[in-house]
Formats: structure tokens, sequence, C-alpha cells
């Protein structure tokens, strides 16, 4: 995390590297998923598809989800003041954001069960993709945007990443399980790549927060309704998962959110500022998962 937050200063801050910033901007945004589909690629050959099963803690934490997104929009729409509206925004983005891909990278080495969690990440994607985009049109009301095509614009977004590699790793047990298993074998190496896109999104995260325009009074709201969003779902997800005996996996599906999501939502969709929201969610929830692997090493 150090790492990303000192890379993004020192490059930005060397005048030969000016010229390369849009190129270097492309390449992150070919990266970064490139490297999220490959973890979840070899996640995917250590996990058999009879092991995706369903769980209740699964059904609470999709109740959660979805009923504080209703009642943020709500509160959404009543809120008159701009600024504000834009932190109740930040707030309900940070609610309803499906899990991250890489949770199953930390999952695994906290040792939790990366079938019920991968299970949940399927799930929390497909209720994203409908319920999103069912409620942008009340939020920002626009002749461009309709249901159909918010919802065509998700699938594109996050359906690759999370539908391919389970297709993929299937195809490759079929064909070949003894590659299946060799690429299975290495435990570590999903670890290290994740490792190296939580730089980039750490870097990716702290350029939204830089270029910010929103006065500090409200770039401070937002950083605190992140970090509650982010202490309530991983409390929640813990209780949960505490009640079914499935505490890691439950309290990653629901603290460890997909940042990047965020961020391009916020973008696309939203008042742009509101991406800042996914910066500051992509810290609060890698601080807590760094401090639960030093606590299990």
């Amino acid at each position: 995390m150090v790492t990303g937050a000192v890379a993004y200063f020192i490059y930005t801050s060397v005048p030969l590297f000016d010229t390369t910033h849009e190129m270097v901007g492309r390449a992150v945004a070919i990266l970064q998923p490139t490297l999220l589909f490959a973890m979840l690629f070899l996640t995917f050959c250590k996990v058999e598809p009879k092991e995706l099963r369903l769980s209740p803690w699964q059904g609470w934490l999709l109740l959660l989800q979805v009923v504080s997104y209703l009642l943020l929009v709500m509160l959404v729409l009543l809120i008159p003041h701009p600024h504000w509206k834009i932190v109740a925004e930040s707030t309900m983005l940070c609610m309803i954001c499906p899990t991250a891909t890489a949770a199953a990278v930390a999952t695994r080495k906290l040792g939790g069960n990366v079938g019920t969690l991968m299970t949940y990440t399927i799930l929390i994607n497909l209720t994203v993709a409908i319920l999103l985009p069912a409620m942008l049109p009340f939020i920002h009301p626009s002749t461009e945007l309709t249901f159909v095509s918010a919802f065509l614009r998700i699938i594109g977004r996050i359906f690759p990443l999370l539908l391919g590699p389970f297709f993929l790793s299937i195809v490759l047990r079929w064909c070949s399980p003894k590659w299946t298993e060799k690429l299975g074998a290495h435990r570590d190496l999903p670890f290290y790549l994740w490792a190296i896109s939580l730089s980039m999104a750490i870097a990716v995260s702290v350029r939204s927060i830089v270029h910010s325009t929103l006065p500090w009074t409200y770039l401070l709201a937002i950083a605190a309704v992140s970090l509650l969003a982010c202490i309530i779902q991983f409390a929640c997800g813990h209780k949960a998962g505490a009640r079914y005996k499935d505490t890691v996996s439950a309290t990653q599906a629901c603290g460890q959110k997909n940042t990047v999501f965020i961020i391009w939502v916020g973008y696309t969709f939203m008042t742009p500022v509101t991406s800042i929201a996914g910066g500051f969610y992509s810290i609060w929830h890698n601080l807590y998962n760094s401090w639960q692997l030093r606590v299990k090493a």
C-alpha cells in the first residue's frame, strides 16, 4: 500500500514523466483487470465446482446490502444540498459495491472457505447488475441513461472478470487435469499478484483523492462515511459468518470490496467526485486485511 502511494507521488513529481501520463493510464487500465483475471483463474483452478455452495449467511448479507442501498437511495433523493448529496451517494456506493474478485486470495490466506466466498461473489454481482441500474435513472435522471443501457454497461464491466476465469478453469479442468493441478499447486502466486494489484489500486485511489476539487470538509466526510461503511460491513460479515461457522469467508465477502468498480460507477453514472469513496474504502479495507494477515502470520 505504501509502495503504491509513494510510487504515485514520485512519478507525478518527475517532469521527465509528464508526457507519459496518458500512456501509463491506459497501461494501468489494461493491467489491473488482467491481474484480477489471472488471480481469479488461479483461484478457480484450486476450487472444484462442487465446492461452490450456498450458505445461510449469504442470504443475510445480501439482505443487508440491498436494504441499506435502497434506504440510501431514498436519502439521496431527499437531500437538497448538492455536496451532502455527494456524501450520501458515496455511502450508497460503498454499501452496494460487490465483493472484490481478489477477496478469494485473502480468504485462502486467512484459512477461510473459498467456495462459499466465491458463491457470494457471484450472487452479489448478479444482484448489483440488476439493482444498481434500476435505481440510477432516479438518482441522476437523463434521457440517455435508462435501465437497459446502464445494465448492459455494468454487465459488460463485471461479468468478463467474474465468469471468464470460472469457465476457463472448467474448460482447462476438462481438457487437461494435470495442468489444472499444476496451476493450482502454486498456492502463493495469486497472493503476489494481489500485492502488485493492490499497489496499483492504491496509486489509482491516491490519484482520485489528490485531483478532487471538493471542499476539504466534504472530503473528510466522504472519508468518514467510507470508513463507517467498511466497519459496519466487516462487523456484519463477521457476525453472520460466526453464526454459521464460516467467519473468515463471510467477513471478507461483506467487507472486501471491488473498489475499482466504485470508482468506475462514480465516474460513469454518478457525480464524478463520488469515485473518491472507492479510493478511501480501498485504504480502509486493505489496512484491516493487512492487520489480519499479520496476526495470522
